[in-house]
């Protein structure tokens, strides 16, 4: 019993090295070895600045095709029915030194098209080569639920198979699909680690890994695991790994589990000139609630997504929303993966306007035309701001982002 509740929250399981390492949402904070990290002071002037250009990658023309990669036939025709015809600049940049067999290292900012950056070379690779096996990694469900779509799509009509392997799903299910050999497994560090102690997925077999969203895994406390991880896969492997954003001291970690890695990347990941971006001032929790339903109401704010410090102000949140006539839900790692997705779903189908959601939301949610972005919390670090407001502003079209402040700018 307490096996089993212990891989099904990942959130509560100890490391490999019986230390505790886990992300607590209840008040916001980063908790590694339980001692709480202090948040970073973000002065109030960062949170604004003007929309002065739509986003320099968006711009980028590239003058290859996908056809120049020369990639499988039943690839090239699934990028051609999804209407791709130029790659974005990670794309052009990264997918030939993949082709080639390099480690990789990809740094490019949110919306710049890296998960078809490493998904196509790779689906290439194990069209060519059947006895390739693709590890990916990422820090969040609903970013590997999103990059097993993308799998899909670029992957259907071949015999090429991937299973999602995330916690809030039946891990015996999980562990029936793996044992039909798929070439692609996508999945969260704990719900793996937690497959690897059962001995129910030999990661001996796959030569290749993807991690995505690199730094967010580093912060997380994930370290040990990737690690471990990584030292269980093949010894003659290509390894990529992806981010938005990475300091230099994450950086030299990454270099240090690859192995003569190229660095490819696009504009550094910069308030996006994209958003326009501003504070909202607020001098109660009355105040607030009140100033936030009244912005909800104009017309402007069509698909709305608003971020919370907690899972419980989440719920809170969307609770009073619904009671004045505001078509909203919540989502946050408390959820199970069904309700998630549900949540999601609805939100991209424009069933709701308003998602009111925790930090598992700044990445991995990946839904066309959010109009604003709202930071009812402000977030724990600027980084985390960056990844946030992400959200809107995506793919050439401009956004807003708003948050909410007390009392006076430090």
């Amino acid at each position: 019993m307490n096996r089993q509740r212990r891989s099904k929250n990942w959130r509560t399981r100890k490391s490999p090295n019986h230390k505790q390492s886990r992300y607590s949402g209840g008040r916001g904070s980063w908790k590694k070895n339980n001692r709480k990290i202090k948040h970073e002071k973000i002065a109030h002037s960062r949170y604004i600045s003007k929309a002065t250009a739509v986003e320099n990658d968006s711009l980028y023309v590239c003058e290859k095709s996908f056809n120049d990669f020369n990639l499988h036939s039943a690839l090239t025709s699934n990028i051609s029915k999804r209407n791709y015809v130029n790659p974005t600049k990670i794309q052009d940049r990264a997918i030939p030194e993949i082709l080639k067999g390099r480690d990789l290292l990809g740094i490019g900012r949110t919306g710049s098209g890296k998960t078809g950056a490493f998904l196509i070379p790779m689906i290439d690779k194990a069209l060519k080569n059947p006895e390739s096996k693709i590890l990916i990694v990422s820090p969040t469900r609903e970013l590997a639920n999103q990059i097993s779509s993308e799998f899909r799509k670029f992957a259907q009509s071949t015999p090429l198979k991937v299973v999602l392997v995330i916690g809030g799903a039946s891990i015996r299910d999980q562990i029936r699909l793996i044992r039909a050999q798929p070439q692609f497994v996508v999945a969260t560090p704990g719900r793996l680690i937690d497959l690897v102690k059962r001995k129910s997925i030999d990661l001996g077999g796959f030569n290749n890994v993807v991690l995505d969203e690199v730094d967010r895994m580093l912060d997380m406390g994930f370290i040990e695991d990737i690690k471990l991880l990584i030292s269980k896969l093949a010894s003659q492997r290509q390894s990529l790994f992806f981010s938005a954003t990475l300091s230099h001291k994450e950086e030299m970690l990454a270099n240090s589990l690859l192995v003569s890695p190229i660095k490819v990347g696009t504009d550094k990941q910069t308030a996006l000139e994209s958003i326009h971006q501003d504070i909202v001032r607020v001098h109660s929790r009355e105040h607030k609630m009140q100033v936030l339903h009244d912005l909800l109401k104009r017309s402007e704010f069509n698909k709305v997504l608003v971020f919370s410090r907690t899972k419980r102000g989440a719920d809170n949140i969307s609770s009073e929303l619904r009671r004045r006539s505001i078509r909203v839900d919540s989502l946050h790692g408390d959820k199970s993966q069904n309700k998630r997705s549900r949540v999601l779903s609805k939100f991209k189908q424009n069933k709701i306007d308003v998602l009111v959601a925790t930090d598992v939301a700044a990445r991995g949610i990946d839904v066309p035309n959010i109009s604003h972005v709202i930071n009812y919390d402000e977030p724990a670090t600027y980084n985390d701001y960056i990844h946030r407001i992400g959200r809107t502003g995506r793919i050439g079209k401009t956004g807003t982002a708003l948050t909410f402040v007390f009392g006076k700018s430090y």
